[in-house]
């Protein structure tokens, strides 16, 4: 909303949850901010059988999902001012891993890194690049409820943070698997701290853990 085209926006890259496709991001762009960002959205790269699309484990999935973030990334680059060094990569569920993935292989290329529901991939060799990726601010929501990405889980993360020293911030939602609006306005908040530099203070009652 009210573009200006001498400032540089940030841009978010979202990659949507599994059975949606790359509309989710017109659904979720009105409760993170419509005036903040630029956005955009691929589509991920497996069919599944219900319905829509989710992002695939293969190394082949994330090859071609990694190529469609960057053809993403240059689409809005030329139909939008982008500030380059303000470029986020987020999504839901395997697609806040898919993020993780992409975003830790290419640490350079990316603000910050964030996954709403998606376990951080332990099992993928993620931290090849460890010394950038500790410059690399990530972001992770996670619900208290939720039967995909368990709070043991979430415990098993956090050591690996902790050794690996990364820039992490971990927080937890009285929800199960799914979008929850207060993700969604704490996500454009952290977003604006790092693009602006100025810490918000917390609001939200309802998160019942925080972890930095």
């Amino acid at each position: 909303m009210h573009y200006e085209r001498k400032y540089a926006y940030p841009l978010l890259i979202w990659l949507h949850g599994p059975g949606d496709d790359e509309r989710q991001l017109q659904r979720v762009m009105p409760l993170i901010s419509m005036r903040n960002y630029a956005a955009v959205g691929p589509r991920g790269t497996q069919r599944m059988e219900s319905r829509g699309f989710t992002w695939g484990e293969a190394d082949q999935s994330l090859v071609s999902a990694e190529q469609r973030v960057f053809d993403c990334l240059d689409t809005a680059t030329n139909k939008f001012n982008i500030a380059p060094r303000r470029v986020f990569l987020g999504g839901f569920e395997a697609g806040g891993t898919t993020a993780f993935q992409i975003g830790l292989r290419n640490p350079g290329r990316f603000a910050g890194v964030l996954s709403l529901g998606g376990p951080f991939p332990l099992n993928r060799t993620p931290l090849t690049r460890l010394d950038e990726a500790r410059s690399l601010p990530l972001f992770i929501a996670q619900g208290r409820d939720s039967e995909r990405y368990l709070i043991d889980r979430t415990c098993e993360e956090l050591r690996l943070f902790h050794v690996a020293g990364l820039s992490v911030t971990l927080r937890q939602y009285p929800c199960g698997d799914e979008l929850n609006t207060q993700m969604l306005h704490d996500m454009d908040c952290w977003m604006m701290e790092i693009v602006t530099g100025i810490t918000a203070e917390a609001t939200a009652s309802d998160i019942s853990n925080e972890w930095n």
